[in-house]
């Protein structure tokens, strides 16, 4: 099972570690992009402040993650699990698995990033400031940028087992498993069960609580009718439909009453 999973737009900060090691990262067919990407938004946040904040998108009480930024090649790394944080990953809450469950986290969650392209919890980064919405001066729109060497890089991620693909839009824009990968992925929506709307708090909670389900149940679907049946037996209420062609993905509606 490979779990493809959103950042955050909240990091912890980078702590005391050893530098990054951008080749030790993994995925290694993913080195050279990523290298492009650090090296322009070094370069870009060393420059005009101003125009590096308009380009990410950043409010003025972000200014100072400009100056993170520059810093990145010599900032202390984490394990990418403990720099991601927000509503989904507290719910997660990786730190409190048992060791197998981390165990299975380390070989089934990949976290897309606009700066890296995509980590395992594992992998060791500082923290950042880049989301894939950022389109760069000189690369260009961060998830055309990476389109490419994902298409090369992921479906040998995926193996032959289910793609559980729980990222927003921007993320998904740098990769849509294709043939054979898409018909054993599942897309995950969560809606609030009174008025079947999306709502983005239930939403990243939820599928927060969804992996750590998986997770600690040692439960590894082989495809998505399955992950029905392991959802339901862990006991969400979940609503899947078939995809009408081949080579489509699955979607699944997971209805919650509320979070706690």
């Amino acid at each position: 099972m490979l779990v493809l999973l959103p950042p955050s737009e909240g990091k912890a900060a980078s702590g005391r570690g050893a530098p990054l090691k951008i080749g030790s990262l993994s995925l290694p067919g993913l080195t050279a992009a990523r290298e492009a990407v650090l090296g322009e938004l070094v370069e870009l946040c060393a420059g005009d402040e101003e125009k590096a904040r308009e380009v990410l998108g950043l409010s003025e009480g972000l200014r100072g993650e400009v100056a993170k930024n520059v810093e990145l090649p010599a900032a202390g790394a984490r394990p990418a699990g403990e720099i991601y944080t927000g509503v989904l990953y507290d719910a997660l809450d990786l730190a409190s698995l048992d060791a197998a469950a981390k165990r299975r986290a380390a070989r089934s969650l990949l976290v897309f990033s606009g700066l890296w392209g995509a980590v395992r919890v594992t992998d060791r980064i500082p923290s950042y400031r880049c989301s894939m919405g950022v389109k760069l001066p000189g690369l260009g729109a961060l998830a055309g940028h990476w389109r490419a060497p994902m298409a090369e890089v992921l479906p040998e991620a995926a193996g032959a087992g289910l793609v559980l693909d729980l990222r927003s839009a921007a993320y998904a824009a740098a990769w849509k498993p294709q043939g054979e990968v898409a018909s054993r992925t599942a897309t995950v929506r969560v809606l609030h069960a009174p008025t079947r709307k999306v709502v983005s708090h239930f939403n990243k909670a939820t599928k927060g609580r969804i992996v750590r389900s998986l997770l600690a149940s040692g439960t590894s679907p082989a495809g998505p009718a399955e992950l029905v049946e392991a959802l339901r037996d862990l006991g969400y209420v979940v609503e899947a439909a078939a995809p009408a062609k081949a080579g489509r993905p699955w979607s699944l509606d997971v209805l919650v009453d509320e979070v706690h």
